[in-house]
């Protein structure tokens, strides 16, 4: 078995989950569930599957999103992972649908920071066993720092 880390190319620092899920229909499901959770949402949203012709699933509301799915998925290369890219929209407000799409298995990360994927590869494929999300921490917060994370969610209309 081999080691290998996959950057996900995500130029414009836009929002992306991904995660684990085990079907071909995964594509529809999320798709529908993206599209209620969200009315107008733009997105990307590609599933490699892991059995029969093992074809990159992709769907969407917008093709950039979708091709920037299609590049990350082929790069991670792992069976039954989806990868989908957010315009405009923060993860926090689909993050529950695609939890309830029965199909899906596990959420690795939902993020817009830079991430590298951890992939393990066989001689039968490849399987993601974890996330580097982001960087380590630097510090405890400070009394200015709460002040500032609380007057930002309130900015950005998450808090009253």
């Amino acid at each position: 078995m081999e080691l290998k880390v996959v950057n996900i190319e995500n130029p414009n620092e836009l929002n992306f989950i991904l995660g684990q899920t085990h079907f071909i229909k995964s594509v529809e499901d999320l798709h529908e569930a993206l599209v209620t959770a969200v009315p107008g949402i733009k997105f990307g949203l590609v599933f490699n599957e892991a059995s029969g012709p093992c074809l990159i699933r992709k769907s969407g509301t917008d093709e950039t999103l979708t091709e920037l799915a299609v590049q990350n998925a082929r790069a991670i290369g792992a069976g039954h992972t989806f990868i989908i890219f957010l315009n405009d929209t923060f993860p926090v407000n689909v993050l529950n649908r695609i939890k309830d799409v029965p199909e899906v298995c596990h959420i690795f990360c939902a993020t817009a920071n830079p991430t590298q994927v951890i992939v393990a590869q066989s001689e039968q494929g490849r399987g993601i066993l974890g996330v580097i999300d982001g960087s380590s921490p630097k510090g405890i917060e400070s009394e200015k720092d709460i002040e500032d994370r609380k007057n930002f969610l309130r900015t950005i209309g998450y808090k009253l």
